[in-house]
C-alpha cells in the first residue's frame, strides 16, 4: 500500500516511507541562546563601568589639579596677630565625595601680608590639633602633642612641627597650594634640599672614637 502523498511533495520511491517535514527546533534555542548572551553582556558593562572608574580615575585627572591654589578668603577675614581655623574645598575631589572633600586649616596671621597656614592634623599620628588662644598653644587630644604658636613642636610625643601649606597673595586674597597636602616627603621636595649620604663605617669610628674619649676621662675605680 502507498503512502498518499502531499500536493507538491516530490514523488518517493516504491517502498519507501515518507518522513513528515519537522519545524526547526533549534532555532528557537539559538534564540534564546543569543538572547542570554546580550543580558550578560549588559550586566558586565554595567558592573564593570565603577570598577573602571576607580581603576583609572585617578589617571585620568588632569595633573592641574594637583597644583591647584585655592583662595581661603579675603585678606580683611585674618586680623592680625589671629589664628583661625578655615575651611577649603580639595581640588582633587569630586562631587561624589560630599562632605569629605572638605579640609580645614589653621591660619595664622603674623603681619601685614606674612602669614602661617597650618595643616589641621598632628605631625605625630594625624589627629586635628586645637588652637588656644589663651596659651597660645596647639594641642592633640589623641597623645598630647603641643605645639607653639608659630607650629614648632613644644612637646608630647611629635617629633617635629606641624605641617605648612604654601601660600601666595593675589588680589588681596589669601591662596594655598591645596592640590597636595603638606606632609613630610613633600616639604623635602619643595626645600630642595642635596641628601646627604651616611658612610657606616665612618659613623662607626666616630663613635668608638668618642667612646673611647669618654672612657678616658672617668676617673679609675
Amino acid at each position: 500500500m502507498s503512502t498518499p502523498q502531499h500536493p507538491g511533495q516530490p514523488p518517493q520511491p516504491e517502498g519507501t516511507t515518507a518522513v513528515a517535514p519537522q519545524p526547526d527546533r533549534h532555532s528557537r534555542r539559538a534564540f534564546l541562546f543569543k538572547m542570554s548572551l546580550l543580558l550578560n553582556g549588559a550586566v558586565g558593562a554595567v558592573l564593570a563601568v565603577p570598577i573602571l572608574g576607580y581603576i583609572l580615575g585617578p589617571a585620568l585627572k588632569k595633573n592641574s589639579s594637583f597644583d591647584s591654589w585655592v583662595s581661603l578668603g579675603p585678606l580683611g577675614d585674618f586680623p592680625e596677630g589671629e589664628t583661625r581655623l578655615v575651611d577649603y574645598r580639595n581640588p582633587v575631589t569630586t562631587a561624589s565625595d560630599g562632605e569629605t572633600g572638605n579640609v580645614a586649616c589653621w591660619v595664622r596671621r603674623i603681619q601685614g601680608k606674612k602669614f602661617q597656614v597650618f595643616a589641621i592634623n598632628c605631625a605625630h599620628l594625624g589627629c586635628p590639633v586645637r588652637w588656644f588662644a589663651q596659651s597660645h598653644l596647639f594641642l592633640c587630644p589623641c597623645h598630647g602633642g603641643a605645639y607653639y604658636e608659630d607650629g614648632s613642636r613644644a612637646s608630647g610625643p611629635p617629633e617635629r612641627g606641624l605641617f605648612q601649606y604654601r601660600y601666595t597673595i593675589a588680589r588681596d586674597h589669601l591662596l594655598i597650594e591645596a592640590g597636595t597636602l603638606p606632609t613630610l616627603s613633600n616639604e623635602a621636595c619643595n626645600q630642595k634640599k642635596p641628601l646627604v649620604q651616611i658612610d657606616p663605617q665612618a659613623q662607626s669610628q666616630a663613635v668608638a672614637q668618642a667612646d673611647t674619649q669618654t672612657r678616658s676621662s672617668e676617673w679609675p675605680a
